[in-house]
């Protein structure tokens, strides 16, 4: 372990060398990202996300919490943890740091090592959760034991709140959610923040997320009475499906904008590579209408779901004999909602777009999201990020996001409780395999990131 820990300080960049040294966090927070690694906290048969919880519990109590500030609540295959550091001011609502616990499915003979076996290697911990998001969660458990160590006393409450099925169901994240409505603000720490340059290491920004779009799925139907494929007929089921989708795929939703997709384009635009791309974001940022803007954004795939809503053909089938005419056809679009807007509003766009009648479309997207609003943009949470990044990494470029994929922070925000998004680690795009083949994540982030906690929560839990 000890050897791990000099490793990171090693290779540490020059910016997260300026991070303060806090070596029993730091050695606790490896130690415990390895621990719960190595618990294979996947849905289904030998779920062992309770087990995550537990590891999590048992530092805690080691750390001070009382028995009864902690909870651990078994839901289905899977739970969720709930451990409470009460504030001195109980009336105020509490900080909640958000994570959760279980991953992505992984076997071993795709991954060139076990998924479910860390391993520290060239700077880097490898296994299923290290990037999402075992290994921030751990982070975060280390530094608040850092600080209670230190005799910090918070005026507001602070609550560490796991959830155990982000990466399916989402039903412990509700649940959460639903019991801590009256948060004074989430921090949602789930997968790096930061982005590392590719050539030199160092970090090029930070940013923080402030709304998502809302995930929905349309089952687009169309039934036929079929027949003799000798005897076709105008009233092809294939056929006509196959006209709605075309339209649908051509079909550009309005370009919007608000606070959160403003401050990014406003601010991003700085560090863009691409001087043309740049220019777009800043005339997009300063009018939402600029034609020639929205045609250089669109045609960037990084940039067209970051101004409005996208809608597209993922699946498809028909038919049901290769000698007869089909009798029903179906397709699902999946579609990412900017912020504001409501499944009927998107259904009725589509079905205006597909101008195919006998196209039934329908939301099959069930339980597992909700529409939320972007959460405003306070000065006492940006401030508060802002000084925690320069704390642990020095000046780096911050700025604003809106996220395109789902996360436990749509849960909140459908509350009206503020969350945002804002993890203390930093990685590289080629290091970036969340969800994918041998997950990993840079051993230089442990050092900072205690850092960083440690100076956001000492800020917004003594407001």
């Amino acid at each position: 372990m000890r050897a791990a820990v000099a490793l990171v300080l090693v290779l540490a960049p020059l910016a997260a060398a300026r991070a303060q040294p806090y070596n029993q966090a730091e050695a606790q927070a490896l130690a415990l990202a390895q621990e719960t690694i190595a618990l294979r906290s996947v849905q289904g048969p030998d779920n062992r996300t309770i087990d995550v919880a537990r590891v999590f519990a048992g530092a805690l109590r080691e750390g001070g919490w009382a028995e009864g500030d902690i909870e651990i609540a078994p839901v289905d295959d899977t739970a969720y943890l709930i451990a409470t550091w009460p504030g001195s001011d109980l009336s105020l609502g509490p900080i909640v740091l958000s994570a959760h616990m279980d991953v992505v499915e992984a076997r071993r003979e795709d991954w060139e090592r076990d998924p479910f076996t860390p391993v520290v290697e060239n700077g880097f911990l490898y296994g299923r959760g290290a990037s999402d998001t075992k290994f921030e969660a751990s982070l975060a458990v280390a530094s608040l034991i850092e600080l209670r160590r230190q005799g910090f006393r918070p005026k507001r409450g602070i609550v560490i709140a796991y959830s155990g099925d982000e990466e399916t169901t989402m039903k412990t994240s509700k649940i959460v959610a639903d019991r801590l409505d009256n948060a004074h603000v989430v921090l949602n720490i789930d997968t790096a923040s930061g982005t590392l340059s590719e050539e030199t290491g160092e970090p090029l920004y930070w940013s923080w997320q402030g709304a998502e779009k809302t995930y929905i799925d349309f089952q687009l139907e169309v039934t036929n009475p079929g027949g003799h494929s000798a005897m076709p007929r105008p009233d092809n089921a294939i056929a006509q499906m196959s006209r709605a989708l075309e339209r649908i795929s051509a079909y550009r939703f309005t370009p919007e904008q608000n606070d959160i997709t403003r401050g990014y384009f406003a601010k991003a635009a700085a560090i863009h590579p691409d001087l043309g791309v740049a220019a777009a974001m800043r005339a997009f940022a300063a009018d939402p209408m600029d034609a020639e803007a929205i045609e250089v954004l669109r045609a960037d795939p990084a940039m067209i779901g970051r101004i409005g809503t996208t809608c597209v053909p993922t699946m498809v089938s028909g038919g049901h004999a290769a000698n007869a005419l089909p009798q029903r056809a179906t397709a699902l679009v999946n579609c990412r909602v900017f912020p504001g807007h409501s499944s009927a509003e998107i259904k009725a766009e589509l079905e205006r777009a597909a101008a195919t009648p006998e196209v039934r479309i329908t939301d099959v997207t069930g339980d597992t999201a909700t529409a939320s609003p972007a959460s405003p943009l306070r000065p006492e949470f940006v401030e508060a990020f802002e000084k925690g990044i320069a704390a642990a990494w020095g000046e780096v470029p911050v700025y604003p996001t809106q996220a395109s994929g789902a996360s436990d922070s749509m849960w909140y925000r459908a509350l009206g409780v503020p969350s945002y998004g804002a993890s203390s680690s930093f990685i590289k795009e080629s290091d970036e395999f969340s969800h994918g083949l041998n997950e990993r994540i840079p051993l230089l982030n442990v050092r900072p990131g205690v850092t960083y906690y440690i100076s956001v929560l000492t800020d917004l839990a003594s407001r």
